[in-house]
């Protein structure tokens, strides 16, 4: 049986958040890594995740099937991470979550490459949501061109330069009021190592062939508590102010042109009227975190490390009482 370093596996969307968290878990177990990426020349710094060597970075493009064909030419493992949370120019929804995924599921059964593909908790072909509705026509178009497809589901996923409680603390370091949007939606914030350790013992085999599993935290919570706890590990108290759904979907219809963090879409305020927690199906066939055997880390646990930069006088300041 080949070992680790003898099996090659390719990871497009390498260079993003949860990529690079990939890459070093895949490092750590010894496989060669090949990242596929839009811009090679942006992602040298992923080369210092494995020993020299180890990692080599490639140039390809979704919307260029036979650029993603090069990119995996003698994989043995191909992982999907590619997506967008807003659309922008030719990187629409569709193009990305379904018609890439498809690419690349198509190149790899041609390759005989077996296949993890992340998705999220969400996707459905009903959604009145672009982004969900396209995430569930990647999930069928990976499996009807890769049957033994391993589909990975994560909630909300945080950790260090996420995009998600990063964001909040950085809107709080700005602004005496903070519109609260969804305020009791429920999520189960996932934490990006757990993610990662999953997906390369998907890698690894321990993930049952052609299941789709869904991955949240340890805790089921609402927006305005993991709000309320980056505000109090921040220690920023701005007014938290709720916002009806149909006044956001009416600012988003502006904001969706602003930058940076004042950015906000009229999709991404679609996604935040639903709940998005592991179904009782996941965890009743184990399809789920647990049931790789992987002990979940929680947002108050692990927030703390990265979020201090937030606080008014940094990583020292006592809490205020």
């Amino acid at each position: 049986m080949a070992s680790n370093s003898e099996t090659l596996v390719t990871v497009f969307g390498g260079s993003g958040f949860l990529g690079r968290n990939v890459v070093r878990a895949l490092c750590k177990r010894d496989y060669r890594v090949r990242v596929a990426v839009r811009r090679p020349e942006l992602a040298g710094y992923l080369q210092p995740s494995g020993k020299v060597g180890q990692v080599h970075v490639v140039q390809a493009n979704l919307r260029y099937p036979a650029s993603v064909e090069t990119a995996l030419r003698d994989s043995h493992v191909v992982i999907n991470l590619v997506g967008i949370l807003a659309e922008g120019g030719a990187q629409s929804f569709d193009a990305v979550q379904a018609k890439g995924a498809e690419t690349i599921a198509k190149a790899a059964a041609t390759v005989g490459a077996r296949m993890v593909h992340v998705s999220a908790i969400g996707a459905d072909a009903e959604s009145p949501s672009a982004y969900a509705r396209a995430k569930a026509a990647g999930e069928a178009a990976v499996l009807a061109a890769v049957p033994s497809a391993i589909i990975f589901r994560p909630s909300v996923v945080f950790g260090p330069e996420d995009q998600f409680t990063n964001r909040f603390a950085g809107l709080a370091r700005m602004s005496p009021v903070m519109p609260l949007i969804g305020g009791e939606t429920k999520m189960q914030p996932v934490y990006v190592g757990d993610v990662a350790t999953a997906i390369a013992d998907a890698v690894d085999g321990k993930a049952k062939a052609g299941a789709t599993y869904e991955l949240g935290g340890p805790e089921v919570l609402t927006m305005r508590e993991i709000i309320e706890a980056i505000l109090e590990i921040t220690d920023r108290k701005p007014m938290l102010v709720p916002l009806p759904f149909g006044l956001a979907r009416l600012q988003a219809n502006f904001l969706q042109f602003a930058p940076g963090l004042l950015k906000l879409t009229p999709d991404q305020v679609k996604l935040l009227a639903r709940d998005n927690v592991v179904s009782d199906a996941a965890k009743t066939a184990g399809l789920t975190l647990e049931g790789l055997g992987i002990t979940a880390d929680s947002l108050e646990a692990i927030a703390p490390q990265y979020l201090w930069r937030f606080r008014p006088q940094g990583q020292f300041q006592r809490k205020s009482a």
